[in-house]
Order: C-alpha cells, then sequence, then structure tokens
C-alpha cells in the first residue's frame, strides 16, 4: 500500500511538472528573440523536417524575411504563425497545431503513457 501512495504522489508530481511546462512558454522579449523563437517554429516549405532557422533553402530565407518584416510592423505572434499557415497549409507548422485534430495528435501519446501507468498499478497489485 506504501508503494501505491509513493506512486501516486510521484505521479501527481509529474503531472504538476508537466503542467508548468505546458503553461509557461519561452517569452520572447527582445525583437531579434521573437524573430528566431518564430523561426524555430515553422518549417521550411522545401524542406525535409527542418525548421526555416536552420535551412538555407531559397524558400526558408522568404519566409524567415516574411516573418521579420511582420515582427516589425507589430503583429502578434500568433498573427504570424495563423498568417503563415494560410497561406502554406498546416504542415508548415514544425509541431501540430492545439486545436482541432492536433489536439488528437497531442493527447494520444499523454493517454498511452497514462495506460501504461495504470496497467503497470493494476500488475504491482496482483503482485
Amino acid at each position: 500500500m506504501n508503494i501505491v501512495r509513493s506512486f501516486r504522489l510521484w505521479l501527481v508530481a509529474l503531472v504538476a511538472v508537466a503542467a508548468l511546462v505546458v503553461v509557461t512558454s519561452p517569452h520572447a522579449t527582445t525583437y531579434v528573440q521573437r524573430v528566431a523563437h518564430l523561426e524555430t517554429l515553422i518549417r521550411c516549405p522545401s524542406c525535409e523536417g527542418l525548421s526555416v532557422a536552420q535551412s538555407n533553402a531559397t524558400s526558408a530565407i522568404a519566409v524567415r524575411h516574411e516573418i521579420e518584416r511582420k515582427v516589425k510592423a507589430g503583429q502578434s505572434d500568433s498573427a504570424i504563425i495563423t498568417s503563415l499557415e494560410s497561406t502554406y497549409g498546416a504542415s508548415i507548422l514544425l509541431s501540430p497545431s492545439t486545436s482541432g485534430l492536433g489536439v488528437v495528435l497531442w493527447l494520444v501519446p499523454v493517454a498511452g503513457v497514462l495506460l501504461l501507468v495504470i496497467i503497470g498499478v493494476r500488475v504491482a497489485r496482483r503482485r
């Protein structure tokens, strides 16, 4: 019984830390930091699995200039990302969206880990 309580405590702590990480996103305070952060979120349109920050392809350079221009114009990060997504499609984002079908892509791994934890607890109780 003591092991189960300890396990639950660690599980609660893990969930709290994960929630804290999700809630607190990196805060880009300067113009250069904002541009650099946005460039790491956007996929190179002509490359496989590279961000526009990592690629020197012509299309990546064009997207970097577009991001820089929009930041200079005072657009918010979400407005810039939405604009790029509407221009290039949802595949322009390196990580799945947190709305619509993207939610499923984020929740499936979490549900899998929780399922493994539940199975582990049940197996431990039987022994």
